[in-house]
């Protein structure tokens, strides 16, 4: 595939993210606090984290590989995703403190597409391009902010996790009110930071793909922090008014 190929379907890509945004603001994805039975076959939920968020480090994985030459700035950049997928897909899971509870697997199988065809625009990417990341890349004021971009969201997603992941005791279910970090000022840190991850990976990249994916990110995880603004409203009365959805003082 050329670049010229891969670039188009990646605006094709990034054009379906942004129509598909108001059906997303509408239809709520049934899992976690807003899982339904209604949608078919459910699976373990645990289960479905693993196989929804592997396939992004194996797709990425495959097709980075199918290029025998990879320099210093390739690797960088590659380890940035890895590690960041191998927490979601082999840490995080297992790290969720819910007995029995269930996801459907046309929830899992949709997150399987959609990762699968970002890790694999990405990987196919650096796989290919790659080689025109020169070490003078390491020193570009796109690198070292996306970087710091990057480091900085994944530092507030991993901080928001543990605080949600905590609220639970050993053998307690249900939800509470999560209080900490930028809980404070949003009711999604976790969401926020990961959104802020992908925008310093699109800038440390500077590539298409890049962008499609942090636009698909954004497209996902506002109707997602959205919706779960809303529950905890709805559900709980003393819920802090002041508290915005995904953006500190906006929404």
């Amino acid at each position: 595939m050329s670049l010229a190929t891969l670039n188009t379907f990646s605006i094709y890509w990034i054009l379906l993210a942004l129509i598909l945004v108001p059906i997303q603001l509408k239809i709520i994805a049934p899992y976690g606090r807003h899982v339904s039975n209604k949608w078919g076959l459910m699976i373990d939920n645990k289960l479905g984290w693993v196989l929804m968020e592997i396939v992004s480090p194996v797709m990425f994985l495959y097709f980075l590989l199918s290029n025998q030459y990879l320099n210093l700035p390739t690797l960088l950049i590659a380890g940035l995703w890895l590690i960041h997928y191998f927490n979601r897909s082999l840490i995080f899971p297992f790290r969720i403190k819910t007995k029995g509870k269930k996801m459907p697997l046309m929830i899992a199988a949709s997150a399987i597409f959609f990762n699968g065809i970002n890790a694999g625009l990405n990987g196919y990417y650096l796989g290919n391009f790659g080689t025109g990341y020169t070490i003078e890349w390491l020193f570009d004021s796109r690198f070292i902010i996306g970087c710091s971009l990057f480091l900085t969201g994944a530092m507030i997603n991993i901080q928001s996790d543990n605080i949600l992941l905590l609220l639970r005791k050993p053998g307690e279910e249900g939800y509470k009110i999560p209080k900490g970090g930028l809980f404070k000022y949003i009711s999604c840190p976790n969401h926020f930071g990961e959104i802020i991850e992908w925008i310093g990976f699109a800038i440390l990249c500077w590539n298409l793909p890049a962008l499609s994916f942090v636009i698909w990110t954004v497209a996902n995880l506002i109707p997602r922090a959205l919706a779960h603004h809303q529950w905890y409203q709805q559900n709980f009365a003393n819920y802090p008014i002041e508290r915005k959805a995904i953006l500190p003082f906006i929404v």
